[in-house]
């Protein structure tokens, strides 16, 4: 880091001694909801977790902000949510403000010893001198005599990857038979014993969690440090990890502060802690223990100690693509209820994300079950084109089936939720209603969030039209088709995203749409092209696609992979057809993987 910048940072160092400066632990385990005892998880057999929450504070409503690792952990390294800066696409790699420093490089400036063991997985490109280590034999003892640490240790044994009961694994500690399945789930033998291997996975994470502790107690440092655990978002099998729901964004958070700082603590050791927080959240309040002040470009406040803000009201939750697959959604999870707009409701929640089908014996069987016609509603629901809205009542409804945004008896709590979530996406600048192939070209040689604090970035509009275009009514065809001539790039694109949706409703816009099948955005050209697919322009459309898939960027291309599947998937293109389209160019990963899958389709 350059010294000018060090120099800067030290600068916000607020008036605190040294040896008044608590260090900080972080325990990350992957992919994992609050399945702990200490959590009130029957099956559980975490006695480590379950200890640390004995001697500190569990966080009853703690979330990722999006429910994949990479945009989880870029809004946890920036402190800002990953879709204020274009960073909320899962492994992606876009150009972020080199002035905008990352919460370990404030601490190393202020003195700390900052240690990543190991997992990185941000989605900014580049690389930045982020922390003093990071690799697996990172490290806190390396630092210098007298100097306080902020470390890291991450553990992958709850990562979906270990969901699936190795080769050769026959016993469990939980029995299959025993296992309670969620109402979302139908009773298969693989989900059965995927949970049952889960939980084993679990009590694994839970013997490394307490190898570090015990490290830490044996190094003299136990009564010197802050210990932080949580999960790095939500759980790891089917519908969890991906989904806004709890099931793939709460996760376990337990704090434990030493006696010399225990007027930080806002209750009890062994409490639990009402208020929700989450993950942009985190940076501020480590910062704030540390005795830095926030840098104003994080979005997140600190819940504990000395500056403790007051508690939220709510968390902001987003996703965009992951892995292969796009698909836009925001969120708002308050004390009791969730409310989630759809922003590709003619997406399912349960795309056939290659990785995970691999992986996981569980989700095969979900999807073979639905297609054999196994499946009830709520379990159906996971693999069919989603609502455009979204409310629970987590009272009476912790799996989160009984969507009740149609309901007259919640219809002010809906339009408060709304609001809320709008300001909130202004607020932020959300960047998620640009296509992933726009983002060079609508930056300009800016960045994409500086592109996005600009006024080039017509952010009330998009989303007023994006709210009208994925509602399903036909009212607003008229509106949507005026826009398919509008100027602005990604109000077309909504647009014809609006008439895709509407399917055969959207006849009387087949004009306009093939005028889009020039546009000069691809982005444009593409769903235009799906949209018209669908209205029977098969041939027009086919030869659209083609061009995109020929010219475009990858995510350009990527994007109409997608609705190449989805054509093949409606009938609309044969499996030649759709195999000559997306053979045509071979695409770097992940755009490599849906031509594969269709080509191994029966």
């Amino acid at each position: 880091m350059p010294v000018l910048r060090l120099i800067a940072c030290a600068l916000l160092v607020l008036p605190l001694a040294a040896a008044e400066r608590p260090n900080v632990l972080w325990i990350t385990s992957e992919d994992n909801s609050p399945w702990l005892g200490c959590y009130g998880e029957p099956l559980a057999q975490t006695p480590n977790l379950d200890r640390l929450a004995a001697e500190g504070l569990r966080y009853r409503r703690a979330f990722a902000n999006a429910p994949v690792c990479s945009t989880a952990r870029t809004t946890l390294i920036t402190g800002r949510y990953a879709c204020a800066s274009g960073l909320h696409n899962h492994r992606s790699r876009v150009p972020y403000p080199a002035d905008h420093l990352m919460y370990p490089e404030h601490l190393r400036a202020a003195g700390y010893y900052c240690t990543n063991n190991s997992k990185e997985d941000y989605n900014f490109a580049g690389k930045r001198k982020v922390w003093d280590e990071s690799s697996r034999k990172a490290h806190y003892r390396n630092r210098q005599p007298g100097q306080p640490f902020f470390a890291v240790f991450n553990f992958t044994s709850s990562h979906e990857s270990q969901v699936a009961p190795k080769p050769g694994k026959t016993t469990f500690r939980v029995l299959p038979e025993d296992v309670a399945l969620p109402p979302y789930h139908p009773d298969t033998p693989e989900l059965r014993r995927d949970w049952a291997n889960y939980h084993d996975q679990m009590t694994v994470m839970d013997s490394e969690v307490g190898a570090v502790l015990d490290e830490l107690a044996r190094l003299g440092e136990a009564d010197n440090t802050i210990v932080f655990y949580y999960g790095d978002h939500g759980g790891a099998l089917p519908r969890g990890k991906r989904n806004l729901h709890d099931s793939g964004t709460r996760v376990p958070l337990i704090i434990r502060i030493p006696d010399q700082w225990k007027d930080w603590r806002p209750a009890e050791a062994g409490s639990w802690i009402e208020e929700p927080v989450s993950f942009v959240d985190l940076p501020a309040t480590v910062l704030s223990l540390c005795g830095l002040e926030v840098p104003p470009t994080y979005q997140g406040r600190p819940f504990l100690g000395e500056h403790r803000a007051p508690a939220r009201e709510q968390v902001f939750l987003f996703r965009g693509r992951m892995d292969e697959r796009y698909d836009t959604s925001r969120a708002l999870r308050d004390r009791d209820f969730r409310y989630i707009r759809n922003y590709s409701p003619h997406r399912p929640w349960g795309q056939r994300y290659t990785y995970a089908f691999q992986v996981q014996p569980s989700m095969r069987s979900w999807h073979a079950a639905f297609e054999a016609g196994k499946c009830n509603p709520i379990q159906a629901a996971y693999w069919l084109p989603k609502s455009s809205e979204e409310l629970y009542d987590l009272r009476v409804d912790p799996h989160e089936v009984s969507n009740l945004a149609d309901t007259p008896e919640q219809a002010a709590r809906l339009e408060a939720m709304r609001a809320e979530l709008r300001r909130e996406m202004l607020a932020t600048r959300d960047t998620g209603f640009i296509p992933e192939g726009m983002y060079a070209r609508l930056a300009e040689g800016r960045t994409l969030l500086e592109y996005a604090q600009s006024s080039d970035y017509p952010l009330e509009q998009v989303i007023d039209l994006a709210d009208k275009a994925t509602s399903r009514s036909i009212a607003d065809l008229p509106e949507l088709i005026n826009a398919l001539a509008d100027p602005e790039p990604l109000l077309r694109y909504w647009a014809a995203t609006g008439c895709l949706i509407l399917g055969q409703a959207a006849k009387p816009a087949r004009q306009a749409l093939l005028v889009l099948l020039t546009d000069a955005w691809p982005d444009v050209r593409g769903v235009a092209a799906e949209a018209l697919a669908h209205l029977g322009d098969k041939d027009a459309a086919r030869q659209a696609l083609a061009g995109v898939l020929k010219e475009g960027n990858l995510h350009e291309a990527l994007a109409v992979q997608n609705s190449v599947e989805y054509l093949w998937r409606a009938g609309l293109l044969t499996k030649a057809e759709a195999l000559g389209l997306l053979e045509s160019r071979q695409l770097a990963e992940p755009g490599d993987r849906i031509p594969a899958l269709l080509r191994a389709a029966p």
